[in-house]
């Protein structure tokens, strides 16, 4: 999707003006949900049935059950409860590719998506036809009151399956890692281009507005916004680099306890980690997998695939510190990071906790976010993988601290001491 398409994508969710006809409203939701639906396609062309089927570990997913997943969203939060008549695909579906909607009823084990071989590549194919027919059906026939209903509804489905196209991606590089002929995912795929200036930003202390504040579309952990109390703080305008962790890695940096927190040293030793992941050696040189194959290790580009327990040890040693959401979300907004976004989600050492006020909306969607506000790490940003339009200064994302399959960085912090 370009950039264009997915401003025209934002401006359908909103209701019509006076001088516009609720014809135009369903158009423009139904040219957003097209452009969507049609990006996951898009994504899984490359990727014959085999690569659809694999699930190298119990935190990835296959690409056919995302295919799926995605349409269930649909077919469960909008099609089933709002348009009458409308039958399921399939009466097995819903245990099937539901993921972790509690309320929704039971799930197969996340575990063992990967064994799934039936329904096939095929089948599920038909799945998203049959459930984007009704979808345009409904939205064609339905009158202004219930595309009110609806919008806000297709909206958070959207926003849902671009962040199952980012996952699509991610997931699939993790099973290539594992296959001793290193494939491609796209042979003519390179490293995006980054900005080094060599300085920081310096946050004077201050109290700052922090959130989604406006109208437009954010997930609920984004709100409410509220004042936060900033700085004094030097943030790195740049992320840091391949050269830069190779330099740690040179002195000792995985091999020196002290560097460590308690578990990442335990998760070091036991999954003897001496380097970020998807890279490995050959004749003596460092080489990653990228979605492009194997690659050697571009000093000047930005380091990825660490996991927090990585980056904390690698701004220990570099006398520095990994900033807070708060810092990273003040700066960002008066645009003085170097590519926060779309190269590497970027760590903070900002624990997922629920913003002040917070509260989870009723039923199965009140899931979404709410129940994993423990034990996980805020990152900010957005990656190479990130769908256009997907990105904004408030956005959480969250992972567990020994997490480096997606594409996640790190820049610095200073506070003087």
């Amino acid at each position: 999707m370009t950039n264009a398409s997915l401003s025209a994508a934002a401006a359908a969710f909103s209701s019509p003006s006076p001088d516009q006809s609720p014809s135009g409203w369903a158009e423009r939701l139904i040219k957003a949900y097209r452009a969507v639906r049609g990006e996951t396609e898009r994504r899984a062309a490359p990727l014959s049935a085999e690569d659809q089927l694999v699930q190298s570990m119990p935190d990835a997913s296959p690409a056919k059950w995302h295919r799926a997943h995605t349409t269930w969203f649909f077919e469960q939060f909008l099609l089933v409860p709002h348009v009458k008549g409308y039958k399921p695909f399939h009466p097995d579906f819903a245990f099937l590719f539901n993921s972790y909607y509690v309320s929704a009823g039971p799930r197969h084990t996340r575990h063992n998506r990967g064994v799934i071989t039936r329904p096939g590549v095929a089948e599920i194919g038909a799945y998203r036809a049959h459930v984007d027919a009704a979808m345009t059906t409904a939205l064609g026939d339905t009158d202004d009151a219930l595309l009110a209903t609806l919008a806000p509804l297709i909206e958070i489905g959207l926003n849902h399956e671009q962040q199952h196209q980012e996952l699509m991606l991610t997931d699939i590089l993790h099973a290539f890692s594992f296959n001793p002929t290193a494939p491609a995912y796209d042979s003519a795929w390179r490293w995006p281009a980054s900005t080094r200036s060599g300085d920081a930003i310096h946050l004077a202390e201050g109290i700052h507005t922090v959130g989604h504040a406006s109208e437009t579309f954010c997930f609920d952990n984004e709100r409410p916004s509220h004042r936060a109390l900033v700085g004094p703080v030097g943030l790195a305008r740049d992320l840091v680099t391949n050269g830069e962790w190779l330099e740690f890695m040179a002195d000792g940096g995985y091999t020196t306890p002290t560097l460590w927190l308690m578990d990442g040293h335990a998760v070091v030793t036991s999954e003897e980690w001496d380097a970020p992941g998807h890279w490995r050696k050959i004749d003596g040189s460092w080489h990653i997998m990228t979605l492009g194959g194997l690659q050697p290790v571009d000093p000047a580009a930005p380091v990825c695939h660490v996991s927090y327990y990585e980056a904390d040890a690698f701004a220990r040693w570099a006398g520095r510190h990994l900033p807070t959401e708060m810092e990273w979300e003040v700066a960002a907004r008066a645009g003085e990071l170097n590519d926060a976004f779309g190269i590497v989600w970027q760590w903070t050492r900002s624990a997922y906790s629920p913003y002040p006020g917070f509260a989870a909306a009723e039923g199965a969607l009140g899931e979404y976010n709410g129940k994993f506000m423990v034990s996980q790490l805020v990152l900010r940003g957005s990656s190479l993988a990130t769908p256009d339009g997907h990105s904004r200064v408030t956005y959480r994302n969250f992972f567990y601290p020994h997490q480096r399959w997606q594409f996640i960085g790190l820049r610095l912090a200073d506070y003087g001491g």
